[in-house]
């Protein structure tokens, strides 16, 4: 039996075929409420951020146990953007600051919440729990391509092919109807965060464009075209057919992509850094929700540079103003789009640093890091638990270097986004499969 009916080719090809007959001008009978549009943009930080540099004790206990672990790398209290205290259960009330070179989202602060010790976690666990192996923990822990992998799966112990991000996307599908546009977007390549079991994500190229080499001008039209209608043709082989259909969609969804890119009329300026060309991307494609009849989106950005193994003082200043600089301006191009209270950026890395360095002057890989969200929808503060900056203290899997048990889980992170973005309660459980072990679902910064 084939694998396809003619009927069914010829709906796998239409998204295709109305990018061909419709110009993009035209998409607005998809045109959706502006009103009830969310997007949720992640930030990857590959490499594996230091999270005890990004959010940094400005002074009490909590400084003096800093600066004596961190020694040579420890980041100047006079130097640090105060962001908030909190009442940590060792040290009391202790304030807290950003790395200097974050200042441009420091001066966005009204708008910024900062989530304290986020990791991959099975569920909760103790330092004893650890050490004796009495409770399930992720499987290959400080590995970057494992941990990369499981904070964007929430698959701690067995791999999945599908991504947190996927499954969402998945699940609130009938918001986006009847729009056909993919709800999962990386602009940054392959992303396994967005992978899904009902639809491909759209993947963007880092020039910002999804053209197919001599289709500019009047000839590359025809060229265009004549492709597009050599890929509606039934040649009478499912195999074939298949990846002609699937070839056709992902080219209409070029197509529409392109469209957007080159109507924006957005002026905000971003940074010239890889960074910043992805989020002015997002940018573009989030003006465009209307004509693309999107209520809910879901973006995948990243940078790297984060494994900092040597000279980790001067090189995390240069990527966390990197960070800074694309963070801030898109956040005003949200502004300036009048979308602000509907998009919430967020940051993810593979893992956080050992809190010891070692003698290159840098850090090796850790558990625990610090999050970084931002919109404005978000509600400002800092949530979650500090770690106790102690070597051999009570939150360190590792006695020799410093390694943080996280105290906050990925899937409570993710799940407090997925909330806001619009999940129902009870599909939570399904995106998000560790999300049970814990008592809470919602940390409530967003």
């Amino acid at each position: 039996m084939p694998l396809f009916t003619r009927r069914k080719m010829l709906q796998l090809a239409a998204f295709g075929v109305a990018a061909k007959m419709f110009p993009f001008s035209n998409l607005t009978a998809f045109a959706q409420s502006a009103g009830d549009y969310k997007a949720l943009v992640c930030i990857f930080l590959f490499g594996g951020n230091d999270g005890d540099n990004t959010v940094v004790p400005i002074s009490g206990p909590a400084r003096t146990d800093y600066s004596s672990g961190r020694s040579s790398i420890a980041i100047p209290s006079g130097s640090l953007l105060p962001i908030g205290t909190v009442n940590h259960s060792t040290y009391g009330q202790t304030p807290y600051g950003l790395h200097p070179s974050l200042a441009p989202v420091h001066a966005l602060s009204q708008n910024l919440a900062i989530v304290a010790n986020v990791g991959t976690l099975v569920k909760p666990l103790t330092k004893d729990q650890y050490l004796s192996r009495s409770e399930p923990r992720p499987q290959s822990l400080f590995s970057h391509s494992d941990q990369q992998e499981q904070m964007q799966t929430a698959s701690l112990i067995f791999p999945s092919t599908t991504g947190w991000g996927g499954r969402l996307s998945d699940r609130i599908r009938s918001m986006n109807a009847p729009s056909t546009f993919p709800a999962g977007v990386s602009v940054a390549g392959s992303s396994l965060l967005l992978a899904s079991t009902q639809s491909q994500p759209a993947r963007l190229s880092g020039n910002g464009g999804l053209r197919l080499s001599g289709s500019g001008g009047t000839s590359g039209r025809a060229r265009t075209l004549a492709m597009q209608e050599m890929l509606d043709v039934d040649i009478g082989f499912s195999l074939a057919q298949q990846a002609y259909s699937t070839f056709s969609n992902g080219f209409g969804v070029a197509t529409e992509m392109n469209a957007a890119l080159d109507a924006s009329t957005l002026t905000t300026v971003f940074p010239n850094s890889s960074l910043g060309r992805q989020l002015e991307h997002v940018a573009k494609l989030i003006e465009a929700r209307a004509q693309l009849g999107m209520k809910r989106q879901i973006f995948f950005c990243s940078t790297g540079g984060y494994d900092t193994h040597d000279d980790q003082v001067n090189r995390h200043q240069g990527i966390l103003a990197g960070l800074g600089a694309a963070m801030a301006a898109f956040y005003q191009a949200t502004e300036d789009l009048g979308v602000a209270n509907s998009v919430t950026t967020f940051s993810e890395s593979d893992f956080g640093r050992t809190f010891q360095p070692n003698p290159n002057g840098g850090t090796d890989h850790a558990w625990g890091s610090h999050q970084l969200v931002l919109g404005g929808a978000v509600n400002a503060g800092i949530y979650g638990n500090f770690p106790t900056l102690q070597i051999d203290g009570p939150d360190s899997a590792d006695r020799r270097r410093g390694r943080w048990i996280p105290t906050t889980g990925l899937d409570q992170y993710a799940a407090t986004l997925a909330t806001w973005f619009g999940l129902p309660t009870g599909d939570l459980n399904a995106v998000f499969p560790n999300l049970r072990n814990f008592p809470t679902n919602n940390l409530g910064f967003v």
